[in-house]
């Protein structure tokens, strides 16, 4: 009798639980909600591309009855990590200039490299190599500026990685388009393919104000509105760069934005080293998320963000690796995390100029922020996208474990993420990748860079 009851008990128990795709459950869940809760053997329900609830996992099995479980109990479940600025297909680049400051970098290694090198295909094998680095070490969603959009749109979606992408505008003729104009009808092509896709998003990225002359930033400008895209640029990355501004037009390279109106819509501002007072009043007063990217300032001796005082004004602060060239050489958001808080410390010789709670915030909800996505990624709540990555605590540097947040960001690597989720799709099970062949990847790469290393020998 006492059986047959409980059998009854359970079986009302599945037909009082709504249906769902899958549930996710681990020791902790780290939300990155608006109160910022970190539930203890935590749960997310998850529906088609959404989340449709997150909590206890007493709570989740109760409430939902799900297709599919992934159960880590020895694991760390939380959003997804943000990429806030990249050059994907620089990845084939990698290591190419090492040890120079950025306008050496640019002038002497890049640019001649890139103009030898830089083809549709070549961007397609650099944004698969790219893109299967970040999803191993737990990226969902990555920012990028670079040349042949479509085709890194095209990469990105076969990975199942999510991206903000930026078509390049620049004065000078590269490889898919001779003339600004060229690349302004090349980014407007980009835009309306792309328009409404449920894993890309379409942007206008005219390189830097310093490589575009004012009428082609104004166009930049007026083409993202037209199509209600951001527009994503490179500011104030080095004091060379504000020099020069201040010698040619007597004012910051922020203020000359403002002035030609380049702010008057959605804009993601990379790097944003050398920025006054005032420039941060104007970047708050339009809305400018700024892409901090502590590991390729560090190593181009660009300097140090103010992100503290970014923070304090409330301006939306995410985290970016950058393109691995000789900038920083690797796509690991897990490290960035720890130098973005490190480096403020060490800069101000104070302990908590930047914490590891406020490092994790701009890798995951500041970084939906300053893109403009804060609504439907960037945190586990009822409604956003399945975005969510699960991370090991089993490992020699998992253990012991005091603190959550600082875990996360001190201790724990890219390496140790386990599983990765982008709208709601398993795109990395177990530590490998599901949606590309690693080591078709890895071959073409060898490939391509003993290509580039002849070409570069060439004089």
């Amino acid at each position: 009798m006492l059986r047959s009851f409980s059998l009854f008990l359970l079986l009302a128990g599945l037909l009082s639980a709504a249906p769902c795709d899958l549930i996710v459950s681990a020791r902790y869940v780290v939300t990155m909600d608006a109160q910022r809760r970190i539930i203890q053997n935590g749960a997310v329900a998850i529906r088609a591309d959404r989340i449709v609830a997150a909590g206890t996992k007493a709570d989740i099995d109760r409430a939902w009855q799900p297709k599919k479980r992934i159960d880590r109990p020895n694991a760390i479940v939380t959003p997804g990590l943000i990429n806030t600025h990249t050059h994907a297909a620089m990845s084939l680049f990698r290591g190419i200039a090492n040890d120079v400051n950025l306008q050496d970098w640019l002038n002497n290694f890049i640019f001649p490299a890139e103009a030898k090198n830089v083809s549709p295909d070549f961007v397609r094998w650099g944004t698969r190599l790219a893109s299967l680095e970040m999803l191993l070490s737990g990226t969902t969603t990555f920012t990028d500026m670079y040349y042949f959009e479509d085709v890194v749109a095209e990469a990105a979606k076969e990975a199942g990685i999510r991206g903000v992408l930026g078509e390049t505008i620049i004065r000078f003729p590269v490889a898919d388009a001779k003339t600004p104009e060229e690349g302004l009808q090349y980014a407007e092509k980009f835009l309306v393919r792309f328009k409404g896709d449920p894993l890309i998003v379409a942007a206008v990225a005219p390189h830097a104000p310093y490589t575009n002359k004012d009428e082609t930033l104004k166009a930049a400008r007026a083409l993202a509105n037209k199509y209600n895209a951001p527009l994503v640029i490179h500011l104030s990355e080095t004091k060379k760069e504000n020099d020069d501004m201040q010698t040619a037009r007597h004012m910051s390279p922020t203020e000359m934005l403002n002035g030609l109106g380049v702010f008057n819509g959605r804009t993601v501002a990379a790097h944003g080293v050398w920025l006054s007072d005032k420039d941060m009043t104007i970047l708050k007063a339009h809305n400018v998320g700024v892409a901090h990217n502590p590991g390729s300032n560090m190593m181009l001796a660009s300097g140090t963000a103010p992100v503290p005082e970014l923070l304090k004004r409330g301006i939306a602060v995410g985290l970016g690796t950058d393109g691995p060239a000789g900038s920083n050489n690797d796509f690991d958001m897990m490290e960035e995390m720890d130098l973005a808080a490190k480096l403020q410390k060490l800069v101000r010789n104070d302990p908590q100029a930047l914490s590891a709670k406020q490092s994790f915030e701009m890798a995951t909800i500041g970084g939906a922020r300053v893109l403009g996505l804060e609504k439907e990624i960037g945190s586990l709540e009822a409604g956003k996208r399945a975005d969510l990555i699960s991370i090991d605590l089993d490992a020699p540097n998992a253990v012991p474990m005091y603190d959550v947040y600082a875990q996360l960001v001190y201790s724990l690597k890219g390496s140790n993420v386990i599983d990765v989720l982008v709208n709601g799709r398993e795109v990395v099970r177990d530590k490998r990748c599901l949606t590309l062949d690693q080591a078709a990847i890895i071959a073409k790469a060898r490939e391509y860079g003993a290509k580039v290393a002849a070409s570069v020998a060439k004089k």
